[in-house]
């Protein structure tokens, strides 16, 4: 197998020939067809997030096909097309995961971090955390969805069920959310850096009834916020922007510090929360809605050995939607 290897924060991804890996029992390997790029893998290669694997595969937005099954793994079969997210195995007995919290678990696994994920041309992942694609969709279309769209529809019920929502970044995560946002029958308003006239346009072909920059205030409040981009002075803006009552929610694993703000701005039963990983529930409910809605990703393909520039190009935005991974 090939594979693109971090092997150290701060540090370019090394393109690397590595042994042919064989799953353990309940296992499967998969032949990569697809892996997304995400704002998560920045943090990884920045070091932002804390006790990384070293040397690491990153990548967590993996479509494959199986190609081995490991002793025991049962319900998938050999050729199946399969989606792997970034949470990549649970602990099953602490007691988050006892009561349905799987996703704040006290020994998770995640895919890309700490344990190896998709930028490579085969990948090992625990079966019970590979959700069956079917064969309807194309391969790279479907990779944005494992993250970006499951991190965004987690992010969206605990936004709420307020009719007007507000995004904060309008990347790979809130072009997914907007279609879903709109097939609820929501109004979205888009937040993106200022001046960013081409990003506020791609918001509003989404169906986005306004489009301004973060140094901008919606024509109306909002019922609730999403904060996509991980900068912590976003959260007084958005808290400002929410009408009483309103909730804001800070959708990614990592964010800069938040200044201090004026109780005033939270107070009015306003609430502050965070999106910590998904649960496999979260997966088959979403998999499950995205093809009736509809979703359409927009993608910015790249080989595999082009990693690095894709990652660069993430971090200066030079492409709308989610870039994309084709070994």
């Amino acid at each position: 197998m090939k594979a693109m290897v971090l092997n150290g924060p701060h540090t370019p991804l090394v393109w690397t020939d590595l042994p042919d890996r064989e799953p353990g029992p309940g296992q499967i390997r998969v032949k990569v067809l697809a892996c997304g790029v995400c704002r998560t893998d920045l943090h990884v290669l920045d070091g932002e997030l804390p006790h990384p694997n070293s040397p690491i595969i990153p990548g967590h937005e993996i479509v494959g096909r199986i190609d081995r099954l490991g002793e025991g793994v049962t319900g998938l079969a050999l050729g199946e097309r399969v989606g792997i997210p970034w949470l990549g195995h649970t602990c099953g007995v602490c007691p988050y995961c006892r009561s349905m919290r799987e996703n704040l678990c006290d020994a998770p696994l995640f895919t890309g971090y700490t344990r190896d994920g998709g930028f490579a041309t085969a990948t090992i992942a625990d079966a019970r955390f590979a959700f069956p694609l079917g064969e309807t969709g194309e391969d790279v279309a479907l990779a944005p969805l494992l993250c970006a769209g499951l991190i965004g529809w987690r992010a969206l019920g605990l936004a709420g069920a307020g009719k007007r929502i507000g995004f904060y970044g309008f990347g790979a995560a809130a072009h997914i959310l907007a279609q879903v946002a709109r097939w609820q029958g929501r109004e979205v308003h888009a937040f993106t850096r200022p001046g960013d006239a081409k990003g506020q346009a791609f918001a509003r072909s989404l169906g986005a009834v306004w489009a301004g920059g973060t140094d901008e205030a919606a024509p109306v409040l909002l019922d609730a916020a999403i904060i996509f981009a991980p900068a912590g002075d976003l959260v007084p803006l958005a808290l400002r922007a929410v009408a009483k009552g309103g909730r804001v929610v800070c959708a990614g694993i990592h964010m800069s510090d938040i200044p201090a703000f004026p109780y005033a701005i939270l107070w009015e039963e306003r609430q502050l929360v965070s999106v910590a990983n998904l649960t496999r529930q979260d997966g088959i409910d979403f998999l499950s809605l995205a093809a009736g809605i509809g979703i359409v990703t927009t993608t910015t393909r790249y080989r595999l050995d082009q990693a690095n520039q894709a990652l660069a190009d993430l971090r200066a935005g030079r492409f709308e939607g989610a870039a994309v991974l084709v070994p």
